[in-house]
C-alpha cells in the first residue's frame, strides 16, 4: 500500500510537525494505522512534534503496535526525542516492553541523555558493565567533538602504537613539505599522489591511521596487516554513499559493507543494540570505541598526527 493510498502523499518530516496539517489529514481520511509499508505513529515519533504524536495516538488501535519490530516510543527513544517520547507514554505506551537485544525504550533510555525520562520500576537498571559503555560513550563523544569529517578514511587499531602501525605497513616517513602542501590543500593534487599519504597517531589503547580526504585506511590490504593479533575497525566517510565500514581481526577481514553510527539493527544482540544506541550518528567515535581506543580530542583523526608518513606501491586494495 503506498502513502497515497493512506492518505500520506506529500508528507515531509516538516509536516509532521504541523499539528493543524495532520489533523486535516486524519479528519480527511488519512490511515492513522498505516503510512505506505510502515505506521505514521512511527514517523511522527521519529520527525514530529508531541502534538502531533498525541494526536495520533489518540486514533491508533494499539499505541504499542510494532513497525519492524519496535514500537513507536522505541522510536521516540532511539532518535532522542524525549519530548515524543513522554507523549507517547502518557497515551499508554509501554515503556518497559522488550524488543530488540531484550531492551525495552525504557531500559535503553536509562544508557542515553535523559535517564529520568520514566518512574524506574523495581529491578530495572543498568549492569555495572553497561553503566561503563555508557559513561565511557558520552566522554568520547563529547571529547572528539564535531566537525566535518565527510571523505575521511581511518582505520583504528587496538593494541599497538603509531610506531608499530608504521612498521606492519612497512611505511616510510613523508618529505616534509609534500605532506604540508597535501594538508593545506589536498584537492589540488592528483588523488594517486595523495593516496599513499596516510598520518597516524598513538591515542590510548592502540593507534588511529587517518586520511582525511581519502579512503586509503579503510582498504583491506591496509587493515589486515594492521590487525595481526589484534582488532582493527576501518571507516570511509564516504561522502555520496555515507558512512562504510569494514572489521579485521588477526589478518583477516571479519565484517564489511557495515554502517558505523547508523543505529540498531533488528536482530542486535543485546551488546550490539546498547553499542548502536549510544554511538548512533556518531560514525567517527563508533570507530574508535568498536576497536577499544580512547582518544582524548580529534587530533588523531583531524591531525596534525604524530606522524605523515607514505604508504608503499602495492595492491592496497586486497592484499
Amino acid at each position: 500500500m503506498t502513502a497515497g493510498e493512506t492518505g500520506w502523499a506529500g508528507t515531509t518530516w516538516e509536516t509532521w510537525r504541523d499539528h493543524d496539517a495532520i489533523r486535516r489529514r486524519l479528519d480527511a481520511g488519512a490511515d492513522p494505522e498505516a503510512y505506505g509499508h510502515g505506521r505514521p505513529l512511527h514517523r511522527a515519533a521519529q520527525w514530529g512534534s508531541a502534538e502531533v504524536v498525541a494526536e495520533l495516538a489518540r486514533r491508533v488501535a494499539d499505541v504499542d503496535a510494532t513497525e519492524d519490530g519496535v514500537t513507536a516510543l522505541w522510536q521516540a527513544v532511539v532518535d532522542r526525542r524525549p519530548e515524543n517520547a513522554l507523549a507517547l507514554a502518557a497515551a499508554g505506551a509501554d515503556p518497559w516492553r522488550r524488543s530488540i537485544g531484550g531492551w525495552s525504550p525504557g531500559r535503553l533510555g536509562l544508557a542515553g541523555p535523559t535517564p529520568d525520562l520514566f518512574a524506574v520500576p523495581a529491578g530495572e537498571r543498568l549492569t555495572d558493565a553497561e553503566r561503563a559503555t555508557a559513561v565511557e560513550a558520552a566522554r568520547l563523544i563529547d571529547a572528539l567533538g564535531s566537525f566535518h569529517h565527510d571523505g575521511t578514511g581511518l582505520a583504528c587499531v587496538a593494541g599497538i602504537d603509531a610506531a608499530e602501525a608504521v612498521r606492519r605497513l612497512k611505511a616510510t616517513p613523508a618529505p616534509r613539505e609534500f605532506a604540508d602542501g597535501v594538508v593545506e590543500d589536498p584537492w589540488d593534487h592528483e588523488l594517486d599522489e595523495t593516496l599513499p599519504l596516510v598520518g597516524v597517531t598513538s591515542v590510548p589503547g592502540g593507534c588511529v591511521v587517518t586520511q582525511p580526504w581519502g579512503y586509503a585506511p579503510q582498504r583491506a590490504g591496509v587493515l589486515r596487516p594492521l590487525s595481526a593479533g589484534t582488532l582493527c575497525y576501518g571507516l570511509y566517510a564516504n561522502p555520496k554513499s555515507g558512512n562504510q565500514g569494514r572489521v579485521a581481526r588477526d589478518g583477516s577481514i571479519i565484517g564489511s559493507d557495515l554502517h558505523p553510527g547508523g543505529g540498531i539493527d533488528e536482530g542486535d544482540t543485546s551488546e550490539q543494540a546498547l553499542f548502536s544506541y549510544l554511538y548512533q550518528g556518531n560514525a567517527i567515535a563508533y570507530a574508535c570505541a568498536y576497536a577499544g581506543l580512547r582518544p582524548v580530542d580529534a587530533r588523531a583523526v583531524v591531525g596534525p598526527p604524530d606522524l605523515w608518513v607514505m604508504l608503499p606501491e602495492r595492491d592496497w586494495l586486497t592484499r
